[in-house]
C-alpha cells in the first residue's frame, strides 16, 4: 500500500498494490502494521463496517458526521461504479478548516480514503449502480449524528456534477451558522 499525504492534515490517499494473474487480481485493503507506521498518531481498532448501494448515478450521500464524544475516524473504498468522495473539515484549529478535499474514487483505480476525526464526509456517484465499503473506529449513535448541507455557504467547493437523487434528512440539512467553531 502506498500513502499519500494530502494537503489537509491526518487526510491520506491510499493506493493498494494489486497483484493479479490469468485468474484475477489480489489486495490488501487493511494492515495494522503499515497504518501504524505510516499513519501518525493512528490508534483505530475498527468496530464497524458499513455498505452502501445507490441505485442511480448523482446521488448525494453526505455531509454526515457524529459529534464528540463519538466522533469516528473511516476508511472509504468505492467497491462498484465511481465515486466523487468529498470531506469537510471541521477541525476547529486546523489549517484547513471549513475547507473540502475531492477525491475519485472508483471500483477501478482501488483507491481508499482515510479520514480522522474531525470531518464531514459526502459523495455523489458518479454512475448507477455504485457501492461503497466504510470502516468505522466508532459505533453510530444516532444521538450525536449530525449533517451539514451540501451547499452550505460558509463552505466554498464546486460539486463539478448535478445532484439528481439526495435523501430528505440530507436536503435538510442544517447549514453553519456564524457561531460554529467545530470541534
Amino acid at each position: 500500500m502506498t500513502f499519500i499525504e494530502t494537503e489537509f492534515p491526518d487526510l491520506y490517499l491510499i493506493e493498494p498494490n494489486t497483484i493479479g494473474d490469468e485468474r484475477g487480481w489480489f489486495m490488501r485493503t487493511f494492515d495494522e502494521k503499515l497504518f501504524y507506521k505510516q499513519i501518525p498518531n493512528f490508534n483505530s481498532k475498527w468496530v464497524q463496517m458499513n455498505q452502501s448501494f445507490n441505485k442511480e448515478k448523482y446521488t448525494w450521500r453526505g455531509f454526515h458526521y457524529q459529534e464528540p464524544p463519538y466522533q469516528e475516524t473511516k476508511v472509504v473504498r468505492c467497491i462498484s461504479g465511481s465515486i466523487m468522495d468529498y470531506v469537510l473539515d471541521i477541525r476547529k484549529d486546523s489549517p484547513t478548516f471549513l475547507k473540502v478535499f475531492t477525491t475519485e474514487l472508483t471500483a477501478q483505480n482501488k483507491k481508499m480514503l482515510y479520514i480522522p476525526k474531525g470531518f464531514a464526509h459526502g459523495f455523489l456517484t458518479q454512475t448507477d449502480n455504485t457501492e461503497v465499503v466504510y470502516l468505522h473506529d466508532e459505533y453510530y449513535n444516532p444521538k450525536f449524528e449530525k449533517g451539514i448541507l451540501f451547499n452550505d455557504n460558509k463552505i466554498n467547493f464546486d460539486l463539478k456534477l448535478q445532484i439528481s437523487h439526495i435523501s430528505e434528512r440530507d436536503n435538510n440539512h442544517s447549514s453553519l451558522t456564524e457561531y460554529f467553531k467545530g470541534y
